[in-house]
């Protein structure tokens, strides 16, 4: 190696050198200029990712308190349990009183939409109440329609209403979950 190429690799390492000591000057002012900025940035993703956590597993023992309240509720009906079941939680409180009602075939003051409507398809069914299955039926949003259609051909089939029942199953849609049971009552209506 000649001296000129010594001398410029000598200086292209301390033009790196100088390159790493400016980068390094930039980055210390950089840091000091937002210092405070940044430590609260760092905190507040700690505090986050703590308060996160304890958050789901405080959600998590609730839930699994919640549950053995209903466990305890059902076995053993006691309204006391009830009421912490309410103040826990709301959506297992009201599965509750679904359960209940339905066992005991009476009304509940249930807000949840899916379950009120199972709890009236049940009374209705239950009390084989041609009107209450109607205003069920009549309802374009309700779950289980073409259920509450079937059973009110059923009963009328029952009562000896034969084409009054045909004229119901014509009501349901071919590409109903029911229509199996529709084609066995139409089957069964056509002999008699």
């Amino acid at each position: 190696m000649s001296i000129k190429d010594n001398v410029d690799y000598i200086k292209s390492e301390i033009s790196s050198e100088e390159k790493l000591l400016e980068s390094f000057v930039k980055s210390e002012r950089f840091f000091k200029k937002y210092k405070n900025l940044i430590l609260a940035l760092i905190i507040a993703i700690v505090l986050g990712s703590i308060f996160y956590f304890v958050k789901k597993n405080i959600d998590e023992a609730n839930k699994y308190e919640a549950n053995l309240l209903l466990n305890e509720y059902l076995e053993k009906g006691d309204t006391k349990v009830l009421e912490e079941l309410k103040a826990k939680h709301k959506s297992l409180y009201e599965l509750a009183l679904y359960i209940k009602a339905k066992e005991n075939l009476t009304q509940a003051d249930i807000s949840l939409p899916i379950l009120k409507e199972l709890l009236e398809f049940e009374l209705a069914k239950k009390s084989n109440s041609i009107e209450a299955l109607d205003k069920l039926a009549i309802q374009n949003d309700f779950l289980l329609k073409d259920y509450a259609l079937f059973n009110k051909a059923l009963i009328l089939a029952n009562d000896g209403k034969n084409q009054e029942a045909k004229d119901v199953l014509a009501k349901i849609s071919q590409s109903s979950e029911t229509i199996e049971l529709v084609k066995l009552l139409n089957h069964y209506l056509l002999t008699k």
